[in-house]
């Protein structure tokens, strides 16, 4: 199946049914194993690739038949089993192949890349990033400027949105990066904050940061699979990412990494070695002097974990097969309006939404606030009604329709649950 036609302009007044009817996209829906009810929380936990039990099956029966010998037999070697990933990641980053690779896991990448691009001196030794930054983005910046003998009192630099908002504004990020200015070594930002769902100026942060001399890097947890992407267009330097959220990778599934071409072949780039970053060719040899694979390869550490990547290898094919994050994107931005007309039309004064307005500020996920202050109370009757979504503190509840699998009449079921919780 094939389905890449583009969606066509839609009236204000179709009805969910109709809308369902003219998606291109809606047969991919059973590609994927939803859970019952209505499933909106593709943002945390994609929901189960179909193909994903063949692929995994696959690799359990070579492995019981082949053993070790699994890692050298035909095009699915174990040896260059990342490789499968490579191109289509790369598509979905706006990469080059020689750009990207399947690896580890998200905050594992951070800190590889981090030894390599957070590189202090006393007159240049700062990082920016944003006040509510995923935890994990605290801790593995704060450890790392520990780690380099600097204090994050000192050179942790935070910006956050003016009082009584929730976005940050585009133009005190980048006020924020020219005032730090030459004292500024990283920039670390998320490409889709986590909490509202706002999407970032990433082109622009790129160059605001390399405007000043900084080394820009992003987290792209909320981004891939969820927004087009164009990290080597705009100059991006690193990036990291997981792939268990809207690329249905599975719980804890394989992290990615990329590192623009300006840099990968860079020989005074420091990097912590590992056996699968050194040339394949002198890799089996044995061989104890370090040959860094020309490509973001000569991050990898260790081999590959075959049966989460054999996951997301069957994720990866759907989004293939979509024709991409353009069309994707489109019946993302069609959901995103029906969700902001209907919550407008049925919930206005229950139900406020912490994303930005604009679409191209915005990804599938939305954050609702309970005017009322009840949200903790509305979340778990929503997860009682089976409309899965989930709460973060201190008062969202998250809500992504994922074009992949999500449809209109799941939009509608969350606004009639939400209009019977919130009365």
């Amino acid at each position: 199946m094939n389905r890449t036609a583009e969606a066509g302009p839609v009236s204000a007044a179709m009805t969910a049914a109709e809308l369902d009817v003219a998606d291109p996209l809606a047969g991919f829906r059973q590609e994927f194993e939803v859970p019952d009810g209505t499933y909106l929380v593709g943002n945390s936990l994609g929901a189960l690739p179909r193909a994903a039990r063949e692929t995994l099956g696959l690799e359990l029966d070579r492995w019981a038949t082949l053993g070790g010998e699994a890692h050298f037999d035909g095009p699915l070697g174990w040896k260059d089993y990342h490789g499968l990933l490579t191109g289509p990641m790369a598509d979905l980053a706006g990469a080059g192949a020689d750009e990207v690779v399947a690896m580890n896991a998200l905050t594992v990448n951070l800190h590889l890349l981090l030894v390599s691009f957070y590189r202090p001196t006393p007159g240049r030794h700062k990082v920016l990033v944003e006040n509510h930054a995923f935890p994990s983005d605290h801790f593995a910046v704060e450890s790392q400027i520990h780690q380099r003998g600097y204090d994050p009192a000192t050179s942790l630099v935070t910006v956050a949105p003016r009082d009584g908002e929730e976005l940050l504004r585009h133009e005190d990020v980048l006020a924020a990066i020219a005032e730090v200015g030459d004292e500024l070594a990283l920039v670390l930002l998320p490409g889709v904050q986590y909490y509202t769902g706002q999407v970032l100026p990433m082109a622009e942060l790129a160059a605001a940061g390399h405007e000043v001399g900084a080394v820009v890097g992003l987290d792209l947890a909320h981004a891939v699979g969820n927004v087009e992407l164009s990290l080597h267009d705009w100059g991006v330097d690193f990036a990291v990412w997981c792939s268990y959220k809207y690329l249905n990778g599975g719980p804890g599934g394989v992290g990615a990494a990329y590192v623009h071409r300006d840099h990968v072949a860079d020989p005074d780039l420091p990097k912590l070695h590992g056996w699968w970053g050194t040339d394949p060719d002198s890799r089996f040899a044995m061989a104890t002097t370090f040959d860094a694979i020309p490509t973001v390869e000569s991050w990898q550490l260790s081999n590959a974990p075959i049966l989460p990547m054999a996951a997301l290898r069957a994720s990866l094919d759907v989004f293939q097969r979509a024709g991409g994050m353009g069309p994707l994107r489109r019946k993302s931005e069609l959901l995103i309006a029906y969700l902001d007309r209907r919550l407008d039309e049925v919930l206005a004064g229950r139900v406020e939404n912490l994303a930005p307005k604009a679409l191209a500020e915005r990804g599938c996920q939305s954050a609702l606030r309970i005017v009322a202050g009840d949200g903790p109370r509305v979340y778990e009757a929503l997860k009682a009604e089976r409309v899965w979504c989930d709460w973060r503190q201190p008062d969202a509840i998250r809500v992504a329709p994922v074009p992949l699998y999500n449809s209109f009449a799941d939009v509608d079921r969350l606004i009639e649950v939400l209009d019977g919780v919130t009365r």
